[in-house]
């Protein structure tokens, strides 16, 4: 039995990852739970799983569930250090990290300095932090081991071709709910339309990044350091119908694509059983009601984010912590009504061009360029 810890298990992924440990029950025993504030629904998981131990990011939340939890043996822990404890409990084989933003980053890096395998959804993780999180892999030994659908089809595709040469990455998009719209069409779009999104069911942080593109730009910097490919090799595809999760083209000219239904659930199962694939009740592709597959280039103009990703990871250093906390911070106003949809871009932008690049970043430097580019969205907005 693989022992298990769920970071974000109240979150959309910990849900889906909470849904195949039910389908696998007699193969995975989970040892740690974590969830900003979501204390109702953890605490219904703790009473199904029974976790050695839990932590609530929000320290009054957690107060709450230790007076619930009074005759209960799970230990609550609470803040950055509570994560860290969770995700580095002892007899732990693998760590899914699905919270969402930066925050994943140090129990991350505590996890594989304790030889913890990693499951990883949470994007900023290797988008901030890639280059220190993969060398720290290898010099550890530890697999990291991609939940995001894109790039568990991709690691998909070069099982086996490992020692062959990659030509190109395809890495599809579904094009978000604005796809085929020009800028003026999105000028005045509100939160709930951009939560729309016509393939897939994800949190808002997520569904808002797919509704300005910038989560594949985020992906593109992922697909870099998982990979360790350059970024010229990683072409962004709109594909609607989103069955074909990503491809990649190997240097004799032949694509090896990995195809499904839109269920998260899939790249989860294969990364926690990995190397192995195993049987489930999970919806099969259905090839003839599908009927036809479509392709589509980007449109850059429209969807700037897009170019801000690739000038970021082209820039390296501390660039992409700071592309990805200024949209972070951005997000999070949007949602909250403070600015417009196409400001995001702007204030990411503008974030971008004020940062002074450090070239050699260590794991201080990335957090001190998190924390100054919220901060400087947020004077910007004021």
């Amino acid at each position: 039995m693989k022992n298990i810890s769920i970071l974000g298990s109240t979150g959309s992924i910990g849900l889906q990852t909470i849904d195949v440990v039910r389908e696998y029950k007699h193969k995975f025993n989970i040892l740690g739970l974590s969830t900003n504030q979501n204390i109702d629904l953890l605490e219904k998981q703790i009473h199904e799983f029974k976790p050695k131990a839990v932590c609530v990011m929000k320290e009054e939340k957690a107060k709450i569930l230790k007076e619930r939890l009074i005759n209960n043996n799970t230990k609550v822990y609470t803040g950055i250090n509570g994560l860290i404890e969770i995700a580095t409990l002892e007899n732990l084989d693998l760590m899914v990290n699905a919270v969402v933003g930066t925050i994943g980053i140090q129990p991350t890096i505590s996890a594989i300095n304790k030889q913890i395998d990693i499951a990883l959804a949470n994007k900023e993780t290797l988008v901030s932090a890639g280059f220190l999180i993969m060398k720290l892999a290898r010099e550890k030994g530890v697999k990291i081991l991609p939940i995001d659908s894109e790039h568990s089809a991709i690691f998909q595709c070069i099982q086996g071709n490992q020692n062959n040469t990659i030509s190109r990455i395809l890495l599809t998009a579904s094009g978000g709910p604005f796809r085929g719209k020009q800028k003026e069409d999105i000028a005045h779009i509100t939160p709930k339309e951009a939560l729309n999104h016509p393939t897939w069911s994800m949190g808002e942080k997520i569904s808002i990044d797919s509704a300005t593109l910038i989560n594949k730009g985020l992906e593109v910097i992922e697909a870099k350091w998982l990979f360790g490919i350059e970024v010229e090799k990683i072409e962004v595809v709109i594909h609607p119908q989103s069955i074909i999760h990503s491809a990649v083209e190997y240097e004799d000219g032949a694509i090896i694509a990995q195809l499904g239904e839109k269920d998260m659930r899939v790249p989860i199962a294969y990364a926690l059983n990995f190397p192995y694939r195993e049987k489930n009740s999970f919806l099969k592709l259905d090839f003839i009601t599908i009927g036809k597959l479509t392709f589509e280039k980007p449109d850059f103009k429209t969807f700037e984010g897009l170019n801000l990703a690739f000038e970021a990871i082209k820039m390296g250093g501390t660039t992409p912590a700071v592309f990805n906390a200024a949209n972070e911070k951005a997000v999070e106003l949007f949602l909250s009504g403070d600015i417009s949809f196409l400001d995001i871009i702007r204030l990411i932008e503008k974030t971008m061009v004020s940062h002074k690049k450090i070239a050699q970043p260590t794991l201080e430097d990335i957090l001190n360029s998190d924390k100054w580019a919220k901060n400087y969205v947020t004077k910007l907005v004021k």
